[in-house]
């Protein structure tokens, strides 16, 4: 597999991120993911998308992060969210989507980012099983979803 950094609205991530929005409206009921995002914040310094791709340069996986400070929706400063974390489901097992965080985390960190933060659901136990064993903890609930009861909030210090 070949992981490499693309923009946030590069045409294979828009394609993947249509796929994690069905996903999600599978598993939810809903329209999907609702938080507001915008290719800026994916742009390093202050953020950074990835895309693994397999042998026959299909993408197969994404995930991303993006900076974020106080902003009275309960991040801090020296947050850095992870977003759009997704495998497609031909290649989950593979350990990429634990190749792809430990990545994130990494250029996180370098960026001088101090936790990562994500938010992701109870109808997600793949992830929540995934974070927890990458050292992660719940915390307190944060973004669009902090009102909501089947949101989990979960971080970890850089």
């Amino acid at each position: 597999m070949n992981i490499r950094s693309v923009p946030f609205d590069h045409p294979d991530a828009v394609k993947l991120n249509d796929e994690v929005q069905a996903e999600y409206q599978r598993r939810y009921g809903d329209g999907g993911d609702a938080t507001v995002l915008h290719p800026e914040d994916f742009r390093p310094p202050h953020g950074l998308f990835l895309i693994a791709y397999d042998d026959r340069d299909r993408p197969v996986a994404t995930g991303g992060w993006r900076a974020q400070d106080e902003n009275g929706e309960g991040n801090e400063d020296g947050d850095a969210e992870l977003k759009r974390m997704f495998v497609i489901e031909q290649c989950r097992g593979l350990g990429l989507a634990r190749r792809i965080l430990a990545m994130l985390e990494e250029d996180a960190r370098a960026a001088g980012r101090t936790r990562m933060v994500l938010e992701t659901g109870d109808q997600q136990p793949e992830a929540v099983a995934l974070y927890a064993s990458s050292g992660y903890d719940r915390c307190r609930k944060f973004g669009y979803y902090r009102f909501h009861e089947n949101s989990i909030c979960m971080s970890k210090q850089l």
